[in-house]
């Protein structure tokens, strides 16, 4: 009778591993997309850039401030050179088809790094699907950041007793070249 439990309690545990490996909490997702146009200076330009963004996304975009001054460029610490979004869930994935639309779903090997993370630029933001030339913006150029996670990366960043992620639960370079591939159909050069 002892041993028949078990086996039984053994299969259990096998049956839930195999179910935690093949989805769930090893499955990578997409954890942000961050989104920058960098102006180098401040004005009217960055406002022409703050209003490409929120036209891109449909959400406020945030000023960076310089982190020093550089005399020969004319910056000064603490002044708006540069925009950025955040964007999650959804969003993020909706918006990253569309850049790598303007990209011909091509990136290099060379923008994933090995944590799971991947940048890619756009030379021209009217590059993008369904955004239109206006002389009144100009054109820009931006940066894409996508990071990609598994769940349970909560537990680094909570607030009250964050722990560590465990190297095998981390997201590497071929995991993040496989995600991308298998979710956008993308070709990595």
């Amino acid at each position: 009778m002892e041993s028949n439990n078990l086996s039984s309690t053994t299969t259990l545990m096998q049956e839930t591993r195999k179910k935690t490996v093949q989805g769930g909490i090893r499955d990578v997702r997409i954890g942000k997309l961050v989104l920058n146009i960098g102006v180098g200076r401040s004005g009217e330009a960055i406002e022409r850039a703050r209003r490409v963004l929120e036209d891109l996304v449909s959400q406020k975009a945030s000023f960076r401030k310089a982190k020093k001054s550089i005399r020969d460029f004319g910056v000064h610490k603490g002044e708006p050179i540069g925009m950025m979004v955040t964007l999650r869930r959804q969003k993020a994935e909706d918006t990253l088809k569309l850049l790598l639309q303007s990209r011909e779903n091509r990136i290099s090997a060379s923008s994933f790094d090995d944590f799971g993370n991947c940048s890619f630029g756009i030379k021209e933001h009217i590059e993008i699907p369904g955004v239109r030339y206006s002389p009144e913006i100009g054109i820009f150029g931006m940066n894409a950041s996508v990071v990609l996670e598994r769940a349970g990366y909560r537990v680094a960043r909570r607030t009250r007793t964050p722990g560590k992620i465990g190297k095998n639960h981390r997201v590497n370079k071929e995991e993040s070249v496989a995600f991308f591939k298998k979710k956008f159909n993308v070709e990595v050069v």
